[in-house]
């Protein structure tokens, strides 16, 4: 069996009264991918800012390759080569689309390596015609391709996407879905996404979130044609 590089414990976050995550345990393998579904308030979000370090759960233990990182920071999570993308594109809006990915890449390369990779990472996101843009000008999905190129030009071994696919066209979820499958050759991946086409075109592994739990955890056909799923995520009857 593959080795296990993300294991939740009873993973739980409280806020006041409401439970949001409640005894979550969780296992990814190396190189495998994963994505993250259920409805508004299912906890799915909780957990993926848990486990990337914007919240400190209430209980539980967070192990990534074996080492507790439970109430770490995000950039002590990032350290340990943990490529993450938030819902809100954190990228540096005052820089280049080119500055943006090559500092990411120099944070883990030396100068002429770092700048192979940048180059590489703007071609293969087709981002050469706005490489020398400040990305506070981008669109959404550009700002977003950015964010992508940003992550992946680390050569993460764990990879932490949440609704990548949000706001872009057709041709740049293609494009997305084409670095993702490339990481995923490497690196363990999670994606929450709302987007079930972009789900069914990526995933094979679902879990499904429901009131703060897991719901289900099967493959992504078992999962979509379910009747308590198609209930609580797609709001059909049985």
């Amino acid at each position: 069996m593959a080795e296990t590089v993300l294991e939740t414990e009873n993973l739980t976050m409280r806020f006041g009264g409401v439970v949001a995550a409640d005894n979550v345990s969780f296992r990814l393998a190396a190189r495998e991918l994963r994505c993250l579904i259920g409805p508004n308030g299912a906890g799915k979000s909780t957990f993926f800012k848990c486990i990337t370090g914007l919240l400190t759960p209430s209980d539980g233990r967070i192990f990534m390759r074996h080492e507790e990182t439970t109430g770490w920071h995000p950039h002590e999570i990032a350290s340990l080569g943990v490529g993450v993308k938030t819902q809100v594109p954190s990228v540096m809006d005052g820089l280049t689309v080119r500055e943006n990915i090559w500092l990411a890449a120099r944070r883990r390369h030396p100068v002429v390596e770092a700048n192979r990779k940048t180059a590489d990472m703007i071609e293969r996101l087709e981002l050469n015609a706005i490489a020398a843009a400040d990305v506070g000008r981008l669109a959404h999905g550009e700002r977003q391709q950015v964010e992508l190129g940003i992550v992946a030009v680390g050569d993460p071994w764990l990879v932490l996407l949440d609704e990548p696919a949000a706001g872009m066209s057709a041709g740049d979820v293609e494009r997305m879905v084409a670095i993702i499958r490339e990481l995923n050759r490497s690196a363990a991946v999670i994606i929450v996404e709302h987007d079930m086409q972009f789900i069914r075109s990526i995933a094979s592994t679902v879990t499904v979130f429901h009131q703060g739990s897991v719901l289900m955890e099967d493959h992504v056909d078992k999962v979509m044609s379910d009747e308590t799923v198609r209930r609580v995520y797609l709001g059909k009857k049985g």
